[in-house]
């Protein structure tokens, strides 16, 4: 009786397996979606670990960062890949023997001097963080507020700005918040708590807690992790967004209520008597008086700024720096700013930073958010089609003086232009595109400025340090530099002077670089910078196919079966093309960073045998 019940677990068992495995990767997300718009629990998150194809979607997505063959503590990568190490790591998460490694710490400096930590995980805990990442995403992202821009599919810091454009008219008082070292400080019982609340399922639960303490290794020593989340890691931005969407919901549901209050402000008095005697003058034809009259209504407002009866509060977060637009008095918005702190402290374990959450005037001062000036507009003379004074009280977005100062001071030395001597030993063309590709950046993020013509003078200054770097390459002047590469580039404004370098290629289509030629006019609205892809729709790679076909590029072989990853096509070219290894020749021709190989040819590879070996198992091939 045992016996046979433990045979029909097992068949059960295999059923499910069976059923699971049935299941797309597509219709597995499309169910969580569903949930997660209802704001229904999940359940069984754990058991889609199993599932192959979402790790190769993940490998698919990750092969191509440039971190990819990055090392973290275990001297993984991605370089080796192949379906085994998949089926390895399923049998270790079916068995729930896998166990997160630490990650390797570093360290990046920040605009303040100080550095950031930042932590580089192994490839295969960075596959699977990316597969948790799909599966919460696909749960949470209906969930998240539409005021959260940080690490959202098709939103970034052009949404938020935008948001606070259209939306904050009339502000009299910005609140610019920042959380003081806010991904360091997350407390982990706090965000398990949030997960446990909507996923039922410990094993998944378990799997999240053990990547939070995994512990860190730096200086061949291991660290605990007490708080935050792995920065670095491809699941932390997304674990962000959960633990501050608790903060999202708090001023959504309890502070913007408390401030807002009253559909619109009542008329002026002052503004209604006015515009009375104005017509009274028009009609008895008395134009001095009308005159006086109409300019001292310019200087007006129609509407009581102070009434008591109306109250705005808008919000819009962007990771850890958050805006709030109020309109009120002070006194209420230093009130709004302690319930935040509150809120932070006892809720969350975070604490505002003292330095950086700032009250606002409006109208008489500029705050910083997201490196953009925001100001509110006051212009009592200027008048719409309609008669009314519609600049008062808009959103202005401004590039910032100190900002622009310092993008100038990247390429200049004494307060002149110098030139790169970094950039000396590249090719013409390589130093105009790196030119110009920084160029179109600053201005790209900046095109939402009012005063973005003001980049003329960054654009002369760079002009200026691309032109000397190239005279001090040729040992000639800026003068013949000029003559040399000047053009004229065609623009959707018309033709605009700038300078182009050209590098012929026999039988194929020249490289061509330009400077120049990005007109500096505001946009009302752009495309926005995304910060992540999500679709659930998810496109089959080229690499995929490849590497489920199971055979060697080289040899043939269908056995152990892997790819071999480079950085770089140009790590190729110190190979000698007339003495280069069959394995340089495929790549280079396919223009491929991979190729799919059997373990003995990727051995070859890695340690570089001669020619002889390569050409050896082609002879084999072909018999």
């Amino acid at each position: 009786m045992f016996t046979t019940g433990r045979r029909e677990t097992g068949l059960l068992d295999a059923r499910n397996r069976k059923v699971c495995a049935m299941q797309t990767a597509e219709t597995v997300l499309s169910i969580i979606q569903k949930r997660g718009v209802k704001k229904m629990p999940v359940e069984r998150l754990y058991r889609q670990l199993y599932n192959h194809e979402f790790y190769l979607r993940a490998y698919a997505k990750l092969y191509r960062n440039k971190g990819a063959l990055t090392q973290g503590v275990t001297g993984q990568t991605v370089d080796g890949m192949s379906l085994k190490r998949i089926s390895r790591l399923v049998d270790l998460l079916r068995t729930e023997q896998f166990r997160w490694t630490p990650v390797r710490r570093t360290y990046i400096p920040k605009k303040d001097g100080s550095k950031r930590p930042l932590g580089i995980p192994s490839w295969e805990d960075k596959m699977l963080q990316e597969l948790i990442r799909m599966l919460l995403e696909a749960y949470y992202e209906p969930r998240f507020s539409d005021h959260s821009h940080g690490f959202r599919p098709k939103r970034g810091c052009h949404t938020a700005l935008e948001e606070v454009k259209y939306t904050c008219r009339g502000t009299i008082w910005i609140i610019e918040g920042d959380i003081s070292k806010c991904f360091d400080r997350f407390d982990h019982d706090v965000l398990i708590g949030i997960l446990r609340r909507d996923i039922k399922d410990e094993r998944f639960i378990r799997l999240i807690e053990g990547l939070l303490r995994a512990g860190y290794w730096e200086d061949w020593k291991w660290n605990k992790t007490l708080s935050g989340t792995p920065q670095g890691g491809v699941v932390s931005p997304l674990l962000a967004n959960i633990y501050l969407n608790e903060f999202d919901t708090f001023i959504e549901e309890e502070l913007k209520p408390q401030y807002t209050k009253g559909e619109k402000r009542r008329s002026n008095p002052a503004y209604r008597h006015c515009d009375y005697k104005k017509r009274v003058a028009k009609e008895r034809n008395d134009r001095i008086a009308y005159k006086a009259y109409d300019q001292r209504l310019r200087s007006i407002p129609s509407y009581d700024t102070h009434d008591p009866d109306y109250r705005r509060l808008r919000y819009v977060r962007y990771a850890d720096d958050f805006l709030l637009a109020f309109v009120g008095p002070k006194s209420e918005a230093e009130a709004i700013k302690d319930q935040l702190a509150t809120f932070l402290g006892k809720e969350l374990h975070l604490e505002l930073s003292k330095t950086k959450t700032l009250i606002t005037h409006a109208a008489t001062e500029r705050a910083r958010f997201l490196g953009y000036d925001i100001t509110v507009g006051r212009d009592n003379q200027w008048r719409d089609s309609a008669g009314k004074r519609s600049l008062n009280g808009a959103i202005t977005l401004r590039l910032p003086k100190d900002v622009l100062r310092k993008f100038c001071a990247r390429y200049e030395q004494n307060g002149k232009p110098i030139h790169r001597g970094v950039l000396e030993q590249e090719s013409d063309y390589s130093i105009m595109n790196r030119l110009q590709s920084e160029y179109r950046g600053y201005v790209q993020y900046y095109k939402l400025a009012m005063n973005l013509y003001q980049m003329t003078k960054l654009r002369w200054v760079m002009e200026t340090s691309m032109l000397k770097t190239l005279a001090n390459k040729y040992r000639s002047s800026v003068r013949k530099m000029v003559d040399r590469y000047k053009c004229m580039i065609e623009t959707e404004t018309g033709p605009r002077k700038g300078f182009r370098a050209v590098i012929e290629r026999p039988g194929r289509n020249p490289l061509i670089a330009e400077f120049g030629g990005i007109p500096l006019r505001y946009q009302k609205r752009c495309q926005c910078i995304t910060d992540s892809l999500y679709q659930l729709g998810f496109g089959r790679s080229e690499l995929l196919d490849r590497l489920l076909c199971n055979q060697c590029d080289l040899c043939g072989s269908q056995e152990q079966i892997e790819v071999h990853h480079i950085r770089k096509l140009a790590d190729l070219k110190r190979y000698k093309s007339h003495d280069a290894p069959e394995w340089v020749k495929r790549m280079t021709k396919l223009r491929r960073k991979t190729l799919v190989v059997c373990t003995s040819c990727h051995e070859a590879i890695e340690a570089e045998q001669p020619k002889s070996i390569w050409k050896g198992k082609l002879e084999s091939r072909v018999r």
